[in-house]
């Protein structure tokens, strides 16, 4: 069983340190490059830049909250919830075929 994931390739699971300005101040937000895969699919189905993403749900958050306590971790979320919704069907989260393993 575990064969499946034990083949993935480094390169999906090594992670990339992105800098974003939010607020007016520059941040950066490492993740695994399959997250970050993931989140430009997720943009694209909102018709925004990653950074653009990022602001808009760490000031909704903010704004709801008060804080966001971890930023990578929220964004790891909005992954797994993105999957989720596209398993499930949801037309307003149509994208493009997932690449092959080994991509």
């Amino acid at each position: 069983m575990c064969e499946v994931y034990s083949s993935t390739p480094t390169e999906r699971y090594e992670s990339t340190t992105r800098s974003v300005r939010l607020n007016g101040f520059v941040t950066s937000v490492r993740l695994e490059n399959e997250f970050w895969t993931i989140l430009e699919r997720l943009c694209e189905t909102q018709g925004m830049s990653v950074p653009q993403f990022i602001c808009e749900i760490h000031d909704e958050v903010l704004a709801r909250r008060g804080e966001v306590r971890n930023l990578a971790s929220l964004l790891r979320v909005c992954c797994a919830r993105f999957i989720e919704n596209v398993q499930c069907g949801d037309q307003s989260q149509s994208v493009t075929p997932w690449p092959a393993t080994g991509s």
